[in-house]
């Protein structure tokens, strides 16, 4: 038996690239950056940030939802499989590309949405059940900032 799964929580590096098929369906990429703090070892070692980009994949409801909710900037938790793949640039060379292809996407915190005033805050979708509304949902109300959590 072998498992692949991926779990990230991070900030969307720049607005979906989102493209859509003619039977409907549609993919959305983006980046997500992901940060481990830096730290002074015990012998006095300064060991800076060390800050991964990784490339993440969402199909169907959601590419859809990545659509409508993230932007860059947005703090994002993502559940997927690591997938890689290769391809032949314009000048012919081999590349690799290992990208995330998401099954969950948790939208973390609050922020407004363009200028409607809608909220979202810790809102879960998944690749399985959603389905695009056909009429606005009613706002969320953002979860309070004052926890304890440390990041």
């Amino acid at each position: 038996m072998s498992i692949n799964k991926v779990i990230l929580v991070g900030n969307v590096g720049k607005d979906p690239d989102v493209k859509y098929f003619d039977n409907g369906s549609a993919v959305a990429n983006f980046t997500l950056a992901t940060t481990e703090r830096g730290y002074t070892a015990a012998n006095g070692t300064q060991v800076p940030d060390r800050t991964e980009w990784h490339n993440i994949v969402c199909w169907r409801g959601l590419a859809k939802v990545a659509e409508q909710f993230v932007k860059k900037g947005t703090q994002v938790y993502v559940e997927g499989k690591i997938r890689s793949r290769t391809y032949d640039d314009a000048n012919g060379i081999k590349r690799y590309v290992n990208e995330i292809y998401a099954d969950n996407l948790e939208l973390l915190g609050s922020r407004r949405r363009d200028e409607g005033g809608e909220n979202y805050s810790n809102t879960t979708y998944d690749s399985s059940s959603y389905q695009a509304p056909s009429t606005p949902a009613a706002p969320i109300v953002p979860m309070s900032d004052d926890d304890d959590l440390p990041f």
